[in-house]
């Protein structure tokens, strides 16, 4: 029994023994009630992209995100999508002072190769950002290329 290593069930690893499992162990305890804290450490969150005939559908999961802590910037096909959060905490009690500021970004990007510029529209609701950017329509440029 004293072989074991134990398993840590949440990250899907085998945890290290030493000062790396401890900093580990620390994260988790200090991120465990942050809404989305877990996926700013990792600086990413889930976004689904559906090509349709004249458009696409970009979702991207933002829960606890205010509209007014999102950039979403369009250039030349390459849509990206920021998002900047600061929390301050000010508690105040008999014996005791409270004070505890975050601050978190986190940044993806896309390339959309016939997104246009014009018509792009998005909304946040319930924690879903849901754009929507037109598409060019472009010639087809392939060539068929014989083999000799």
């Amino acid at each position: 029994m004293a072989g074991l290593i134990p398993f840590n069930r949440r990250h899907g690893r085998l945890m290290n023994r030493g000062f790396e499992d401890f900093y580990n162990r620390v994260d988790d305890l200090l991120n465990e009630g942050f809404a989305y804290g877990e996926n700013l450490i990792r600086g990413n969150f889930k976004m689904d992209i559906q090509k349709k005939d004249h458009e696409y559908l970009i979702e991207a999961e933002l829960p606890g995100v205010k509209k007014e802590e999102v950039n979403l910037e369009l250039e030349d096909g390459r849509l990206t999508i920021s998002v900047k959060r600061e929390e301050n905490i000010n508690e105040e009690g008999k014996n005791y002072i409270h004070k505890e500021t975050r601050s978190s970004s986190m940044s993806r990007s896309v390339y959309l190769q016939d997104a246009q510029q014009e018509g792009v529209k998005a909304k946040l609701d319930n924690g879903i950002l849901s754009i929507t950017i037109p598409r060019e329509e472009k010639p087809n440029c392939t060539k068929r290329i014989d083999i000799q």
